[in-house]
């Protein structure tokens, strides 16, 4: 028993969750039905990342102010904020199938919406309406799953729903490329997403509510009925048992027509250490810096010197890719390694991919290719006017050159090597088409560099280490933690702190890129990265293999210790013990 939890989870968690496809398929209809929740969640967040490639040639104000672009990345995000905070109350009032079903719909009307915008105010009015269904699917889905769940396999299956959220991200990169040569491509991009809205809205409705909801709301016939479904006949009465003790335990303690509010949340010490646990996890998931690879990789890959859109969107199909890998190797490890070790190895992984990628984009922008005098004249109509009249021309470089603003300027390389120097130039549409005519590489968001290899080899570590810990442990410990009756409104505290987190990251990641630098920006995040570790070795305690209602009892009893989460006594341990 390590942190006051027995090894109820062994090596044996992940065979038996997939051998549920021959002895109960049941269990896996409910979570994979629920999952698609989190594909939707994945994809809509997944898929701006290459829309708007798109969107900025097909607005030019779009195009020109990078808080508009920030804008129509992050506007979903606090829609999300919304959607999570309103979930969650959902959650406990009508049930977690009524909930998905409303997540559903926002996303098919967002999806029409963005799909048929004439302009980006109302592509940004869809971002929001499919962040409302983000928000609330991304507290709703890993509930319901986790309360549908044996136990044993529980985290595994939890898990499905981090494959799923990373499987849309990875379809949405697909879909992406697969519109690169349509009119108008971002708008089939966003418009697509309407379909698994609308598969999830007919499977919602042939499923049954949450077993542990309706126990709770007090419909223990319909529960039962569905609890035998789940569980072996010989573990149903146990787990009946268990359901009824923990709600009695919280109709005695706290009455049971009582109002939750956040003064009674606090006072209660399983949910306050719950919450600690919880939130925390989903504040250090976002601040790690996660979405900026979700959804400005491809800015990224251009930063790194990769100048083609087709080019972008292909390489962080690689990444989108390796973190839906990642995804399934938690689903192996989670019930068998545990909660808390994934996590920290984790966190040393992006710890050193973070510290690559600053190194790599330090060494990228300081050396740049130089400006040409000579390649420049070769559009004397179109030479860039800060250039033109700057007193130390000859020291400019392709940075220098793209930080330009009167007007905004590009860098056309070199046609025999784009490493050699190249042409600082008005950037607009007109010029862009001739430095392409003959056969050189335009460049408006980085500069061409001979490490640029080394920066996706970063983002590739980052993802590969983020994916299987921090990317999906999270979503899991938040939908195990807290007691039944709070479950749900503590749920969407954390879903709420995780996306007004990745609104902040989301909203300012460009903006900081340019003001202090890419290198900058990901040495933050990798400081950021160790007081994460820091936090989960002091705070997090270890679920694995654990029933719901037991964690509320290592909660109560456990003490807060620097490095786990210990027993107080040895009672827990005895009461707790198979």
């Amino acid at each position: 028993m390590e942190g006051g939890v027995h090894g109820g989870a062994d090596a044996s968690a992940f065979r038996e969750c997939f051998s549920l496809t021959r002895k109960n398929p049941y269990v896996l209809r409910l979570a994979f039905s629920a999952g698609i929740g989190g594909l939707l969640f994945g994809y809509d967040t997944g898929v701006i990342s290459g829309a708007l490639l798109y969107i900025r040639d097909d607005f030019g104000s779009v195009d020109r102010k990078t808080v508009l672009q920030e804008s129509i990345v992050s506007m979903a995000v606090a829609g999300a904020i919304i959607g999570a905070a309103i979930g969650g109350w959902m959650n406990d009032r009508y049930g977690r199938r009524r909930a998905l079903l409303i997540a559903d719909a926002l996303f098919f009307i967002g999806a029409v919406v963005m799909a048929s915008a004439p302009g980006p105010a109302l592509l940004i009015v869809g971002r929001v309406l499919v962040g409302l269904g983000v928000g609330m699917a991304s507290i709703t889905s890993p509930l319901y799953i986790s309360e549908a769940s044996p136990a044993k396999i529980r985290g595994a299956l939890v898990s499905t729903n981090g494959f799923l959220i990373t499987g849309g991200q990875f379809l949405s990169y697909l879909i992406n490329l697969a519109f690169t040569k349509a009119p108008s491509p971002w708008r089939w991009m966003l418009g697509i997403a309407g379909l698994p809205a609308l598969l999830q809205f007919i499977l919602m409705i042939l499923l049954p509510e949450s077993p542990r909801w309706l126990y709770r709301k007090g419909r223990e016939e319909e529960a039962e009925v569905i609890l035998r479904k789940i569980y072996p006949e010989h573990q149903v009465e146990q787990e009946i048992q268990d359901l009824k003790e923990s709600i009695e335990a919280e109709i005695q303690e706290k009455g049971s027509t009582e109002k939750i509010n956040i003064i009674k949340l606090l006072k209660t010490k399983t949910v306050r250490r719950g919450l600690l646990a919880g939130v925390g996890l989903s504040i250090f998931q976002q601040f790690v810096g996660i979405n900026t690879v979700m959804y400005y990789s491809p800015t990224i890959v251009q930063l790194a010197g990769f100048a083609s859109n087709q080019t972008a969107l292909l390489l962080s199909l690689v990444t989108a890719g390796l973190n839906a890998a990642g995804s399934i190797v938690s689903i192996y490890f989670i019930d068998r390694t545990g909660r808390k070790k994934l996590l920290l190895i984790s966190l040393i992984g992006v710890m050193i991919s973070l510290g690559i990628l600053s190194g790599v984009f330090e060494v990228t922008t300081t050396h740049s290719p130089m400006v040409s005098t000579t390649e420049t004249n070769r559009f004397s109509n179109y030479t860039c006017p800060d250039y033109s009249s700057a007193a130390n021309s000859g020291a400019w470089d392709c940075m220098k050159c793209l930080k330009a603003t009167s007007p905004d300027c590009g860098f056309c390389a070199s046609a025999t090597n784009k490493l050699l120097p190249g042409a600082c130039v008005i950037s607009n549409d007109t010029v862009k088409e001739l430095c392409q005519k003959q056969s050189r590489s335009w460049y408006t968001r980085g500069c061409p560099s001979r490490y640029g290899w080394l920066a996706l080899i970063g983002l590739a570590l980052y993802i590969i280490f983020f994916s299987p810990g921090m990317g999906t442990v999270p979503w899991v410990v938040n939908s195990e933690i807290y007691p039944l009756r709070f479950r749900g409104i503590c749920g969407g505290i954390a879903a709420t702190a995780c996306w007004i987190s990745n609104l902040i990251v989301a909203q300012s990641f460009l903006s900081l890129t340019q003001a202090i630098g890419t290198s900058w920006t990901f040495l933050i995040f990798g400081v950021v990265s160790v007081v994460a570790l820091i936090f989960v070795l002091v705070c997090v305690p270890e679920t694995k293999g654990l029933p719901i209602e037991e964690i509320e009892k290592m909660l109560e009893f456990s003490t807060l210790h620097f490095r786990f989460w210990k027993k107080r006594s040895d009672t827990l341990e005895k009461n707790q013990a198979p």
